[in-house]
């Protein structure tokens, strides 16, 4: 196989990945803020954000 092509597929693997790792890593944080506004919003509902954010948290690792 040509050296370029090789070399250009390496790199758009690459590129491919980091970039379809932007995705989660943004839906992960907005998750987590929207879950710390609850808190802030409702201090004594701690506990239902705390559980209900784990549990979304544990699915989204599955």
């Amino acid at each position: 196989m040509n050296p370029l092509v090789s070399a250009a597929s390496v790199i758009a693997a690459g590129l491919a990945v980091g970039l379809a790792s932007i995705g989660p890593g943004v839906g992960q944080g907005t998750a987590a803020g929207q879950a710390v506004e609850g808190i802030m919003r409702q201090p004594e509902a701690e506990k239902k954000y705390e559980v209900l954010y784990c549990l979304v948290w544990l699915l989204w690792k599955l």
